[in-house]
């Protein structure tokens, strides 16, 4: 059996363990695996790009990730990535942890989804979204080996179903405030379950404005 590189660890922590614990109290089974996996491939991203970074806050910035999709957890009017965010710094904020340290967190989940601007950041924001865009997307399957993925993956299951899972998740999670997708990734969540779900137009704001000309 595969073992996950140790150096991709979960920190052996107080810190950590209050995440877990708080985490898999709050979480489905199906999110709470997904985000631990999300640590995983994160951290082994990068140790493969070299780069230095705080294992508790990308823990952290994982684990709370799509907290914002859990009932109770969701605001009416904020992005889901936003009411994550919100409750990671909380959390973390609770738990001793630096204010600058706390944001660094929060940035790294509220930019998740947005695809281009991460990897240009602080490791611990780029390393999220890099564990993110491998178990959801598998953009960069290849960049692992055999063994590393079979290794998370015994360690943190993948359901059966669990493309179709994922995205019934995301759906649950933002259906009742779909203006919230604007301009994001997840309108084509609301669109893939609601085939006469018409999505905001960022040309359509321009012409509609009271701007004259």
């Amino acid at each position: 059996m595969p073992e996950i590189n140790k150096a991709a660890a979960i920190p052996d922590s107080k810190l950590a363990r209050a995440i877990t614990d708080y985490i898999r109290d709050t979480e489905t089974d199906l999110l709470f695996s997904h985000s631990s996996r999300v640590y995983h491939f994160g951290a082994l991203a990068g140790i493969r790009r070299e780069l230095k970074f705080d294992r508790e806050l990308l823990y952290a910035g994982a684990m709370f990730h799509d907290l914002g999709l859990m009932p109770g957890h969701g605001s009416t009017h904020e992005r889901f990535e936003v009411d994550g965010a919100h409750a990671a710094r909380d959390f973390l904020r609770g738990h001793g942890i630096s204010e600058a340290d706390a944001y660094t967190v929060w940035t790294a989940i509220a930019l998740h989804t947005t695809p281009g601007v991460p990897q240009h950041m602080h490791p611990v924001v780029a390393l999220v979204t890099a564990g993110v865009e491998m178990d959801v997307l598998g953009l960069t399957y290849k960049d692992y080996s055999d063994e590393e993925r079979e290794a998370v993956v015994q360690a943190f299951p993948r359901t059966p179903h669990f493309k179709e899972d994922i995205i019934q998740a995301f759906y649950d999670g933002i259906k009742h405030k779909s203006d919230t997708t604007f301009g994001n990734v997840k309108a084509d969540v609301i669109a893939d379950k609601e085939p006469h779900f018409h999505r905001g137009n960022f040309c359509s704001v321009i012409r509609g404005s009271h701007w004259h000309g």
